[in-house]
């Protein structure tokens, strides 16, 4: 088991003041087998009128808080602290039951009728962000999910080959940016590569969902990791009936294992940004991003959640 601190702070800085603003946060990491949240705090500044939190469709934790005085500037900072162990979730009969499901078996399996068979079908469909699929994303898909194959091998493939044949490259997109132009330029961030991926999966008519979540990095040897240089990160996860959902993240060609933290699931990007809102306000507004995730320097802590 590791335990991490993590730390995520959003800052806005508004030219002409902002006289009111609304906002959304999905910053609060979730909890399940192999993921604990053992503490969890959400500091706002300037102090909201009101904040509420709520759990959403697809299980997410959302706060909500608005802002009714002229403020310059906003920062709204996540802390939490997560435990991870990756191998209470898996053995050797998982990773058998894992593997022989082929890609024939689960599209059978997927017309069921079972609660999670029932929720994970809600992922074969259109989304906000993936709103097609077009010939150039099938024909992608069919190249590794070929008739026979194991649906966990055709998925990790995909994952490797996105990995292979797309460059990350930061700022070429944003998230209004088309799946079909990311996959002409062949270039784009996790958050891409992760829609991408979804892309072509349920274009074979199985469910795939958007994972949104954090990466610990570490630095070279003998060098000090700074504070405030991860970021957020996103990656895609496939569901394999009688198994349940796997991940993929095909920005580092790996399955995520205790390095990474969950914190939403959704359909894509649109359903689970960091912060979202509106505001009053003219002028130029910037905004700054600051991530921090790394091992807690002690790991008996009382879950306070």
């Amino acid at each position: 088991m590791v335990v991490f601190d993590l730390w995520h702070k959003t800052k806005y800085k508004y030219e002409q003041g902002a006289s009111f603003c609304h906002n959304l946060v999905t910053l609060k990491p979730k909890n399940f087998p192999g993921q604990e949240l053992l503490d969890y705090r959400l500091e706002i500044s300037p102090t909201p009128s009101e904040v509420s939190e709520r759990v959403d469709f697809f299980g997410n934790t959302i706060a909500t808080f608005s802002i009714q005085e002229n403020h310059e500037e906003l920062t709204v900072i996540a802390r939490s602290k997560i435990a991870r162990d990756y191998k209470s979730q898996i053995s050797n009969e998982n990773i058998e039951a894992r593997n022989k499901i082929t890609i024939e078996e689960a599209l059978v399996l997927l017309k069921g009728i079972e609660p999670d068979i029932i929720n994970a079908r809600q992922y074969v469909l259109f989304s906000p962000l993936i709103t097609k699929m077009s010939p150039k994303i099938k024909k992608y898909a069919e190249v590794s999910f070929k008739p026979g194959r194991s649906l966990y091998e055709a998925a990790h493939e995909l994952m490797q080959r996105i990995f292979i044949d797309f460059d990350f490259v930061s700022g070429f997109t944003n998230i209004a940016t088309p799946l079909d132009e990311v996959m002409n330029a062949k270039k784009g961030v996790c958050q891409d590569f992760a829609q991408v991926a979804i892309a072509c999966v349920r274009s074979m008519g199985l469910p795939a969902r958007y994972v949104s979540g954090y990466i610990e990095t570490v630095p070279p040897e003998g060098k000090e990791k700074l504070i405030g240089t991860d970021a957020s990160h996103a990656w895609f996860s496939v569901f394999i009936p009688q198994f349940g959902w796997v991940d993929f993240d095909p920005t580092n060609n790996q399955v995520p294992k205790d390095q990474h933290i969950v914190v939403a699931h959704g359909r894509d990007y649109y359903d689970v940004p960091p912060l979202k809102g509106v505001i009053y306000s003219t002028g130029k507004n910037d905004m700054e991003v600051s991530v921090d995730l790394r091992p807690a320097k002690e790991n008996t802590i009382e879950k306070k959640v």
